[in-house]
């Protein structure tokens, strides 16, 4: 299959932006495992520092919590933590972060979460004029304006990369 459909079928995330009233265009790519935003931006054409990746951390108390961060970047856990304040944040183990999120780790959107989790978002992210972020499946992302982070997920801004 050389060529895929530029459609998707609705995710819990395109349902959340439809209803919301929030315009996106579709960008569907080749999942490769491990790839990351580095193969996404690739085979897009478009800069991996407008792919947003969507993490699924916790807190100290095990409290999950999502941190949106640029494709080519890494998040800053210590300065993290020090923002949000807690004392200490780490990833949350695959099997942990998709019980939380309802997503497949690959294909995780922090729109249409299962488990309702505060949003942090590296404050970079919103100085772009548009972003690509996961639109609920592997090899798919939405491309929106970043203050629907904001807007619509009350996504509290951050200093926290690498």
């Amino acid at each position: 299959m050389s060529k895929k459909s530029s459609h998707v079928s609705e995710t819990p995330a395109t349902q959340v932006l439809k209803r919301a009233g929030v315009a996106f265009t579709e960008h569907v790519y080749d999942y490769v495992e491990h790839g990351g935003t580095a193969e996404s931006s690739k085979q897009l054409g478009v800069d991996e520092h407008a792919v947003v990746k969507t993490l699924v951390m916790q807190d100290d108390k095990a409290e999950p919590l999502i941190v949106l961060m640029h494709g080519d970047r890494t998040v800053s856990l210590k300065e993290l933590a020090r923002q949000i304040p807690c004392k200490k944040v780490e990833p949350c183990k695959p099997e942990v972060a998709q019980r939380h999120s309802g997503y497949q780790v690959g294909g995780t959107s922090p729109f249409g979460v299962r488990k309702a989790m505060p949003v942090f978002v590296e404050a970079t992210i919103l100085e772009l004029p548009k972003i690509c972020i996961n639109g609920g499946r592997r090899g798919y992302l939405v491309g929106i304006e970043p203050q629907v982070l904001t807007e619509l997920l009350g996504a509290r801004p951050v200093s926290c990369a690498n």
